[in-house]
């Protein structure tokens, strides 16, 4: 097959694929409307999160076999459109699935232990001990929603850390842990987003959402910024119905994940400027493990469909 490259990954899945005799190149600077000029050359693409393949992109590519998304989510894939063109659309979330429950842990445990403040006190001279002190993760009652590769491996690396687990997985049917949201709602201190972004998911955590919960609770966001209300979340930090957050993913986020859109609002700035939250720029599942994890997993889904 040809297969275009219109994303970095790891050089491992260009080469594999080279020495299965695909024929790969690479259009990381070309536009979408370039691209949709070739793209009917190709059999095969490979993207991250450059621009979205939609219904106007996959009619130019009449002779496409499969989409390869190298990351964990399919929401700039017209999936459904594609799936009825006979295309494949595979992703990899088996590849950083590791790499973001560590990364959702040590943003918590950072959050805990005031870990950023104190840092930059101490850098500065300040040496504040009592206003510093933290709280356990032990003894806290964690809500999980999702329970797919992210959900399960955070799962994983809380155990040890004696905390009860709740988790509310919709479209699953049997999976550890099993709770439903109405007791979420009532015993969770910390509650964790492990869902795709979908039109359901869009805005969940919202006003209605986080005033739900009996308790004043800690949110923490690995999935995609807008699950997540920021406008409700900033007013939720200023009254103290949420204690804090970890927000690996914004709201304000360019669709290419690359930057931030222009323009921040009060409400984004609200969250920057606070001591509430702790922040990361998309890059829980970007670890240099992931990277060549991303790669493997993409090959074998590749080549197990398209294996001469």
């Amino acid at each position: 097959m040809k297969i275009l490259f219109i994303d970095t990954v790891h050089p491992f899945l260009k080469q594999e694929l080279e020495k299965q005799n695909h024929i790969c190149d690479t259009a990381y600077a070309k536009s979408k409307a370039e691209i949709q000029e070739i793209i009917n050359n190709y059999q095969g693409i490979i993207i991250r999160s450059r621009f979205k393949i939609d219904k106007e992109f996959i009619d130019c590519s009449s002779n496409l076999q499969f989409i390869a998304r190298a990351g964990s989510g399919l929401e700039n894939i017209d999936v459904e459109y594609a799936e009825s063109k006979k295309i494949q659309c595979y992703n990899a979330p088996e590849g950083n699935r590791q790499a973001v429950a560590e990364h959702a842990l040590g943003m918590l445990l950072s959050l805990f232990n005031n870990l950023n403040t104190a840092d930059q006190e101490v850098r500065n001279g300040t040496w504040e001990r009592e206003r510093n002190r933290g709280i356990e993760l032990a003894g806290k009652t964690i809500g999980m929603i999702g329970y797919g590769n992210n959900g399960s491996a955070f799962s994983e690396v809380l155990k040890g850390f004696n905390v009860k687990l709740l988790v509310y997985d919709k479209y699953l049917k049997d999976y550890p842990y099993k709770s439903s949201m109405e007791s979420i709602y009532k015993e969770a201190d910390i509650v964790s987003l492990h869902i795709p972004l979908t039109e359901e998911t869009t805005y969940l955590v919202n006003n209605n959402f986080i005033n739900s919960f009996a308790k004043n609770f800690y949110l923490i966001n690995t999935a995609r910024g807008k699950c997540v209300n920021t406008k409700n979340l900033a007013t939720a930090l200023e009254n103290g119905k949420i204690k804090g957050a970890c927000l690996d993913v914004l709201e304000c986020e360019k669709t290419s994940f690359e930057n931030l859109s222009n323009g921040l609002t009060t409400d984004m700035q609200y969250l920057i400027d606070s001591k509430k939250t702790i922040l990361s720029p998309h890059v829980a599942g970007w670890t240099t493990e992931s990277n060549v994890k991303i790669a493997e997993v993409l090959l074998d889904k590749i080549i197990s469909d398209f294996q001469q």
